[in-house]
Formats: C-alpha cells, structure tokens, sequence
C-alpha cells in the first residue's frame, strides 16, 4: 500500500509538472507615431504555444497600438464597430479566459493581443484544441507599463512584439564566483589559522579582548535546531514576507556592522595613532576604556549599515555596500562558528542539503502558486506590498545588453547559506590541514571542490533557467573531495574523529615544569634524591638545549625565582 501511494503521488507530481503552462518573457517596443521621443521597450509575459513571437526586432511588424482596456473583451458586443485590422489592442484582464480574448480579437483582424493585468502576471494558458485554432501572439502587460506608454508617447502610438534571445550565462557570473571562492578561501584559512594559534599560543593573561573572540563549537543538537529554524522561518517569510521582511533587514544591519568591525579591527589595531584611550567613565561598555581608534572604527561600521539600509533599494550603487557588508558578515560567522569533527561537518552539510532541495525542488508541488518556497522568499514574492528584497544575498546586475533584463530579475543572486555552510568545512580542513602537517592540501582540495561546485551550480542554472539549489552540487562536491582525500592518505579515521587541538597537540615535556616554575616546589630535595634512574638520563640532554637562564636558576631560601622563558619559535 505504501509503495502504490507512493507511486500515485510520484505520477501526480510528474502530471502536475507538466501540466505547468509554458511561459516566456518577451519585449513589446512601442513608439510614437507622431515622432516624439525614442522607442522604449516594456516587458510582456507570454505563452508560445500561442504564437511565436520573432527573435530579431527588424523582423517583426510594427502595428497601431489600440486603448480597448475600457472593455473585457469576453462578448462580440465588446468589439469596435470596425473591428480590430491590423491592430494591436490593449484589453483588461478578467471576467471570461484568454481564449476567449484572443478568439474574438483574431475574429475581428487584430495582429496581436495585449492584456493589461493589475495584477501578478501569469502565462496565458489554453489547452491544445485552442493552441492550433489561435495564430496570433497573446501576452500580458502590466498596468502601471500600460500608463507609462500613453503617458509617455500620447494615444498615437505603434508597436512591434518580439522576443529577443538571452545568454545563456552573463558575466555578473564571474564576479560572483571570485566573491563566493575568495569568501571561502579568505575565511576557511582564517579560521582555521586562528583556531591553531588560540590553542598553541601560550596565555598570560585573560583580557576581554581575548574573551570575546572564542568559538562556537557546534553539536549535533545545535545543528537540529538551527534547521527547525531555519524551516520555520523560511514558512514563515512565505506567508507573512511584508511584516518579517524588515526584521531581517534589520537583524541584518546589526550582524553585518559587527561583522565589519571583526574584519577591519586587525588591521586597524596595527595603526600607529589613535592608541589612546577613554578617560575613567561609568557608562555601559565605555567603562572598559576602549581605544579611541576602536571607537571610530565601531562608528564606521555602524555608519556603513545604517547607510547601507536607508538606500537599500537604490539599484545603481546600494548593491556593493550589501556585497561588502554581506562578505563581512560570511568572515565573521566562518571565524565565529567552529565545526569540531567531520562528522559533524557531514550531519550539517547532508541536512541543510536535504533542505535545500526540498524547498526548491518539492515545495512548488505544495503551495497553490506552483511557486517554490525558496525561490519566491529569496527574489521576493511578486504580490509584497512593500517590494523589498532580503538582504541575506550576495548580488550583482546583470552586465549583459539584452532588453530581457527588465523582465526577470535585474540581478544575480547567491545566498550567504551557500558561502557558510560549505566554508565551514574549508575551515575544519584547514585546521586539520595544521594538525597533521600536510601543507594545506585539504584546505585547497576543499576549496577547489568548492569552486568546482559552484560552476557546476552555474552550468546547471544555464540549462534549467530557473533557480538552483546551490547546496545540491557544492555539498557532494565537497564532502566527496574531503574524504576521499582522506581515505586515499589512510587518514580516514583522524580526519572523522576531528582534530581536537587542546587534546590532541602535543605539549613539550618542558612546558608544564615551566608552568609550574614561578610556584614553590613541595619536597624538591625529596623529589631529586628518589629520581629513578631512567629520568636522570633525559635531564643532560633537555638541559643542554636550554638557555643559560633556565639552567642555572637562583633561589631563595630553596625556592626557584625562575621566569618561564619561551624556547625559539614558540608562539609567546
């Protein structure tokens, strides 16, 4: 019984797919015919089962545009009294369906049909009885590009319909890349770097500094959590995207100001000026006395998000400081969250995956639009009230001259999901990379994996022109790389059980008498005279490599007053 409902909802899926209408963007070019201002395209959604619309626009027919949206059409008492020839009309959507639109307008000598929708615009769909009946082009026109026209050019208007090829891939594709990899690469080398030294520096002491910084080892029960999360809130956005919209944008003005200011702290905290500090106070947070040059950076930062989102929606410029501000939220989460093993690398990447996939490739069979989830939420729905767009991208304009980029969207998008979760891995790589002393080549096969990952995500977008589960091909590409890379150095084992540095790094026989040095030893004279004798025999050989300090210490009263001194190449 299992099986067979399992088949029918499989075959139902499959109907459903294909029952989808096929739809296309095209352009309508209108102009004046009186010789005002130059031509302007507007975008049209069209079904070619309908009719093709000519790829070339020298090749398609200049025709009278005609304002008929006063009628539905859906009634020959709708039509002129000398009928449509040679036209164009323009007519509103509603009241009866598009075949019987185009039906009438065909009847009457239209060339084409126009209808103005105020509403989200959907492919004109039919069966194929009416498909081979009808022989003129139908698409739908919104209603603020219908008064645009005759606002713009007058009532004396001509247009041509056409529906010019697109590139399979534009170039913002390129950018992207060296964003998404160098975010990757830059993040996974500097947390894994960091995570290294924490561990095998030597601590003197416990500042607030130091304290911030720490990681965040992630569980398995972390990791089921944040995906009940992430599945809620995803849901969430779907149903409620105008009021939850703006709490993201502000969550992630917040998120990215800091992640700024982890990016930039270092390097400002190498400037020569601006080390002096705020005098004695009892305000909150500036009792601890920060630096005058930490301030302004911390005033930088929130200065650049604050910017950031007063002119979020300015297409021209706004998107870079979102790519920046989004690259230093991504460095600053890598740094930030620590995967302790590969098997919890494994959970996380397997989950999100399976996540991913659903609400793309699942949920469009779910919700009534036939729209997926993660798509509809990432571009933004087309019915929001307030048009505003997550933040939680990275984005780039289209660089290529086709006037289809007014149609679909203007930009190119990945998700921040996309750059973390696999950079995660990079960084645990890393990490292990210093572990066991490979010279990195975990690091650079992961990221190399990556970059492979994420051409084939292109590739994939190219040929399916709709929008791709990224974590589809970067999480098999990655996870295969690592632990095939680890199987094939026998490291298998290791690499599963994580590196564990404070554990697992072996500390010099010297350092915990060094530790101990400064405190008073019990009973030394009791503990030199019962040495064994294989004991005595180490103790020439560690003396002689030490500094002349180390060996001949003074005392006091049999105490050691010796430093613990550092041995060459020890990190102090």
């Amino acid at each position: 019984m299992a099986a067979a409902a399992a088949v029918a909802w499989l075959r139902a899926a499959v109907l459903l797919f294909v029952a989808q209408v096929t739809c296309e963007y095209g352009m309508v070019r209108v102009v004046s015919e009186m010789g005002g201002p130059k031509g302007k395209d507007y975008c049209i959604l069209y079904n070619p089962q309908w009719a093709h619309l000519p790829h070339d626009l020298g090749k398609a027919s200049l025709l009278q545009l005609r304002d008929w949206t006063a009628s539905m059409l859906c009634s020959p008492s709708d039509l002129p009294a000398k009928g449509f020839s040679n036209q164009i009309p323009l007519v509103t959507r509603g009241n009866c369906t598009f075949y019987e639109k185009v039906r009438l307008a065909q009847g009457s000598g239209a060339r084409g049909l126009l209808i103005v929708s105020k509403e989200t615009l959907v492919p004109p769909g039919g069966n194929k009885t009416q498909y081979e009946e009808i022989g003129i082009p139908v698409a739908l026109l919104s209603h603020k590009d219908m008064v645009d026209i005759f606002k713009s050019f007058g009532q004396a208007v001509r247009a041509a319909l056409y529906a010019p090829n697109e590139p399979l891939l534009d170039y913002n594709m390129v950018i992207i890349f060296i964003m998404a990899v160098g975010t990757v690469a830059i993040g996974g080398y500097w947390a894994g770097s960091r995570d290294v030294r924490k561990y095998m520096k030597h601590k003197r002491d416990d500042g607030p500094e130091k304290q911030e910084d720490e990681a965040v080892d992630v569980t398995p029960v972390m990791t089921c959590v944040f995906v009940v999360m992430c599945c809620s809130m995803l849901v969430l956005l779907y149903y409620f995207y105008d009021h939850l919209v703006y709490v993201i944008i502000g969550i992630f003005c917040l998120a990215s100001s800091t992640g700024l200011y982890s990016c930039l702290s270092p390097l400002v905290q190498r400037l020569p000026f601006g080390k002096c500090r705020v005098p004695d106070n009892n305000l909150p947070y500036f009792h601890k006395r920060p630096q005058v040059r930490m301030l302004l950076l911390a005033l930088f930062c929130v200065a650049v998000s604050v910017v950031w989102g007063v002119f979020r929606n300015e297409d021209q410029w706004a998107w870079i400081l979102q790519d920046a501000l989004g690259i230093a939220f991504c460095l600053y989460m890598l740094k930030t969250i620590r995967l302790p093993t590969f098997k919890a690398c494994t959970l996380l990447l397997l989950v999100l995956f399976i996540y991913d996939v659903f609400f793309v490739f699942i949920t469009p069979f779910l919700t009534k639009s036939g729209n997926s989830i993660m798509v509809e939420v990432a571009t933004g729905p087309t019915d929001s009230a307030t048009h505003e767009k997550l933040p939680m991208v990275l984005k780039v304009p289209r660089l290529n001259t086709s006037p289809l980029a007014l149609c679909d969207r203007p930009f190119s998008l990945l998700g921040f999901g996309d750059i973390l979760v696999p950079g995660l891995l990079v960084a645990y790589c890393h990490r292990f990379d210093i572990q066991v002393q490979s010279s990195r080549i975990y690091f650079v096969a992961c990221t190399i994996a990556y970059g492979i990952g994420l051409l084939v995500t292109f590739m994939a977008l190219a040929l399916m022109q709709r929008g791709q589960p990224a974590l589809l091909y970067l999480v098999p590409c990655t996870l295969t790389t690592s632990s095939a890379l680890a199987l094939w150095r026998r490291e298998l084992g290791m690499f599963w059980t994580g590196s564990g540095f404070a554990k697992d790094i072996p500390q010099p026989s010297w350092a915990p008498a060094a530790a101990q040095g400064s405190q008073p030893p019990k009973e030394s004279e009791a503990t030199l005279s019962q040495q064994p004798p294989g004991e005595a025999q180490v103790l020439p050989a560690l003396t002689a490599e030490q500094p002349p300090e180390l060996t001949e210490p003074k005392s006091i009263a049999g105490v050691s007053t010796q430093e613990p001194v550092g041995l060459p190449g020890a990190s102090a």
